[in-house]
């Protein structure tokens, strides 16, 4: 669902501008009418999203791009290539993290969270290049210089990118 986040503004007469999402004065003109939508699909994530993200100095919206991404926030999804999980671990991947149950919820965000914080400082604090080696591995991110050419390699990171921005912004726009 959506609940309202309609932005209000006015200028005083010494140039400020004040803005609101309340207005409580006369003066003040709608200058973005917009919503917030509330997930509830992810809702029962968020306390560990957040514990752990804070743990590891990440950002949990950028945690939370990727579940969305990889599992839509299904803690019992299997790919095609056997990842498993929220943050759809391969199990090779979960075990060189000591998480031994990947559909456990709170082990797999907790295993995600060490992985994507390695690929960050592997790849410098650069974004997509360590969620391209998320989804390829940081041997096809070194292998190509970037982020590989695959189809489903870009397509992951143009997703997660896209939805990070949305729940940083957490307003859209109509």
């Amino acid at each position: 669902g959506y609940a309202r986040a309609d932005i209000y503004e006015y200028v005083d007469k010494n140039g400020v501008h004040h803005f609101t999402n309340v207005p409580t004065d006369s003066r003040y003109r709608l200058i973005i009418k917009g919503r917030v939508r509330v997930d509830r699909e992810f809702s029962d994530f968020d306390p560990i999203i957040y514990r752990v993200s804070k743990r590891y100095r990440l950002d949990s919206h950028l945690v939370r791009a990727i579940i969305k991404a990889e599992s839509d926030f299904d803690p019992q999804a299997v790919s095609y290539k056997g990842a498993l999980g929220l943050m759809q671990l391969m199990p090779y991947t979960a075990r060189d993290l000591r998480i031994f149950n990947p559909l456990d919820p709170q082990q797999n965000i907790m295993g995600g969270i060490r992985y994507l914080k390695q690929l960050l400082a592997r790849f410098d604090g650069n974004i997509p290049l360590a969620l391209a080696a998320y989804n390829a591995g940081p041997d096809q991110v070194n292998r190509y210089n970037g982020i590989p050419p695959f189809e489903e390699t870009r397509r992951f990171v143009d997703r997660v990118l896209k939805f990070y921005r949305q729940y940083k912004t957490n307003i859209e726009q109509f």
